[in-house]
C-alpha cells in the first residue's frame, strides 16, 4: 500500500498506528487486518466516508455484543440465586408442614 494512502487513512481517522519515539509508524497485526478490510471495501466501490461508517458500526456491534454477554452472565447469576432462594423457601415450607402435622395432634385441632 502506498505511504500516501496510509497517511490519508490516518488523517481520516480510519487507522491510528503506534509510533516509535522517532515518529515512525508501527503497524500492529490489528492495523494490518484493518487496512486489508479498508482496501477490500474501497476496491468494491465504497468511499472513505462509507468505510469509516462501516468501521464505526462494526466497533459498535462488538461493544454491544460484549455488553450483551455481560448482561447474560448477570441474568444467569440472578437466575441461580432465585433458584437457590426458592429451594430454601420450599425446604422451610415443607419443614413447617411437618411441624404442623406433629403439633396438631398435641392440641387436638383439625385445621
Amino acid at each position: 500500500m502506498h505511504p500516501q494512502t496510509l497517511r490519508i487513512y490516518e488523517r481520516k481517522g480510519l487507522i491510528s498506528p503506534d509510533r516509535t519515539p522517532g515518529g515512525t509508524r508501527r503497524y500492529s497485526q490489528e492495523d494490518i487486518e484493518r487496512l486489508q478490510l479498508i482496501q477490500e471495501m474501497t476496491s468494491q466501490g465504497l468511499n472513505l466516508e462509507g468505510v469509516r461508517r462501516v468501521l464505526e458500526l462494526q466497533e459498535e456491534n462488538r461493544r454491544l455484543k460484549k455488553k450483551l454477554e455481560r448482561l447474560r452472565d448477570k441474568l444467569d447469576a440472578m437466575e441461580e440465586e432465585a433458584e437457590r432462594r426458592l429451594g430454601e423457601m420450599e425446604r422451610a415450607y415443607r419443614g413447617e408442614i411437618v411441624l404442623r402435622s406433629q403439633i396438631r395432634p398435641l392440641f387436638g385441632r383439625d385445621r
